[in-house]
């Protein structure tokens, strides 16, 4: 079972809009898209930026009970308009917990992005996209 977390505001990071949500009540964990890291293979001036105004993934109860986090790191592409590729993801780098990377992958398609810019124009690109899955009692970002 898995608990829909709900966005309570957006911050500047790097120069780029982070989707910062938090799930309902102080006892449950969170779940931060953090800054997109730019893929060497990406000729993007601007990388995407999530739109979401709600994060999409949803955090496996059993691990948020546990007190168990960590850091899915995602590769994914977008064409020109900002839409995600169908297909495209990948997990570039697991937490080290299958539910947790599992949650990651299935949030992705319902993610949103303005597209990246070369030269003011937007583009298709690939990125890397960090979700960082965070419980309140975390023994640990690892296994």
């Amino acid at each position: 079972m898995t608990r829909r977390c709900s966005a309570v505001g957006a911050a500047l990071v790097a120069g780029l809009a982070a989707l910062v949500p938090a799930c309902r009540g102080r006892e449950d964990g969170t779940i931060r898209l953090g800054e997109h890291q730019p893929d060497t293979e990406s000729p993007a001036d601007q990388p995407p930026v999530a739109v979401n105004p709600v994060s999409p993934m949803e955090y496996p109860q059993a691990l948020l009970d546990e007190g168990i986090g960590g850091r899915v790191l995602l590769r994914l592409f977008v064409d020109s308009t900002g839409r995600l590729v169908a297909d495209s993801t990948r997990l570039a780098e697991s937490s080290g917990y299958p539910a947790l990377d599992s949650a990651a992958l299935a949030g992705a398609p319902a993610l949103r992005f303005s597209p990246a810019l070369r030269n003011g124009r937007p583009i298709a690109a690939p990125f890397l996209q960090p979700v960082h899955f965070r419980s309140p009692r975390a023994r640990s970002e690892t296994p």
